[in-house]
């Protein structure tokens, strides 16, 4: 290891597990190849994981002394439905699914920093955390439900983005991505032929008021100092073109960075649906599902994040969050129950086209891996010292 980054063959095996976890994906709570590879890297080290089989996370122990303060590293198992076009040697041979939102590098960056925290063991105890269903089905919530959590004193993990080149980690105070929640709004009309009009209630005409009037919620109603984005995605009405269609569904996403933003907008979903309905004299149905909340970072460990890059990469490698994402994670739960921080690293050649997270054609630069895993080590060892510090 040399000032602090993972040596060539530790590097050399992060590349070979994160091109495997790619050419392999698997859906949330289907991950059991990805967990088996994940359980045999962590024996192949010398520490004994703990796997429940399929749906379930893989969690692993290094260091026994009960004295001591224990900190922990998190990682995703879980890829995305969706059909690969970058081309790359190891693309997914799956079909239909694809690590489209680099999941595979982080678990690959977390196995590496397990491995240099093994060969130079910190004053303290570590879990490595490999969850699934990030993507899909709040798999960190499940594994706080099973106890997976307990006595982690605090906790860290991180995103690969195109947002920053590679060697820049962004670190971020407070609120860092926004909460998720998602709405369908049912219209239900009286349906008719298309010639006469009068004798039908059209349920296209009160689901396009609704796409219409629903933008001006974030337009002319909630402060933009307080970032909101409400996005309808979906839309469904009619079944044919001389046929008045007897009901109309939208479905859509909001993300809130404000609590009071948020319920706004869902008072204004309300709001503007009841009065659809009157204005037309048809039914309007609302139901919105509560989503992932929103990740807050901790103050102390974002500070200890922060000495981790300039320790590593110097100021010039620490970039500042100028504004929260509007995506959302499931690490909030976690971060709901242990204080911690998430960062971004930066994942794209300074040269290389922006892609976006989810695209068919996200890939990485593999020179962020070993990055990623000497930020991991270097920020349990800041997180533990801190806390062997003020004990």
């Amino acid at each position: 290891m040399l000032n602090g980054l993972p040596s060539e063959p530790q590097i050399r095996r992060m590349i070979e597990l994160r091109r495997d976890f790619h050419r392999h994906p698997e859906l949330s709570f289907e991950e059991e190849r990805t967990a088996a590879k994940v359980v045999s890297e962590l024996e192949r080290m010398g520490l004994s994981p703990t796997y429940g089989g399929k749906g379930t996370g893989v969690t692993a122990q290094l260091g026994s002394d009960m004295a001591t303060p224990m900190v922990a590293l998190r990682a995703e198992m879980d890829a995305l439905p969706g059909h690969e076009s970058t081309a790359l040697p190891f693309a997914s041979v799956e079909p239909g699914k694809m690590h489209a939102c680099g999941h595979d590098a982080h678990m690959a960056m977390v196995l590496g920093a397990a491995q240099m925290l093994v060969e130079n063991p910190p004053p303290g105890r570590v879990l490595f955390i490999f969850q699934p269903a990030e993507e899909e089905g709040a798999g960190a919530r499940s594994m706080i439900d099973a106890g997976a959590h307990e006595g982690v004193e605090a906790i860290f993990a991180g995103h690969v983005t195109h947002q920053y080149p590679t060697g820049q980690i962004m670190v971020g105070d407070g609120v860092v991505t926004a909460q998720s929640d998602s709405f369908s709004i049912r219209v239900t009309g009286r349906g008719g032929h298309g010639a006469r009009p009068h004798e039908s209630v059209d349920a296209v005409i009160v689901t396009g008021l609704l796409i219409s009037v629903i933008q001006t919620l974030i337009t002319r109603e909630l402060d933009p100092f307080h970032p909101t984005v409400v996005t309808i995605g979906k839309i469904s009405a009619g079944t044919a073109g001389n046929v008045i269609a007897e009901e109309g569904i939208l479905e859509g996403t909001i993300r809130t960075t404000d609590a009071a933003m948020r319920r706004h907008v869902f008072e204004g979903l309300k709001r503007m649906g009841e009065a659809a309905a009157e204005l037309h004299r048809a039914r309007v149905n609302l139901d919105i599902i509560e989503g992932y909340p929103p990740v807050i970072n901790a103050s102390r460990e974002t500070e200890q994040a922060r000495r981790a890059v300039r320790a590593l990469f110097g100021e010039a490698g620490l970039v500042h969050m100028e504004n929260p994402s509007m995506g959302a994670e499931d690490f909030a739960y976690f971060l709901q129950e242990i204080p911690g921080c998430y960062v971004r690293f930066g994942a794209r050649l300074p040269d290389a086209e922006y892609v976006p997270l989810h695209s068919p054609k996200f890939d990485i630069d593999e020179n962020v891996l070993p990055i990623g895993a000497a930020f991991y080590d270097r920020v349990i060892r800041e997180a533990l010292d801190d806390r062997s510090t003020r004990q």
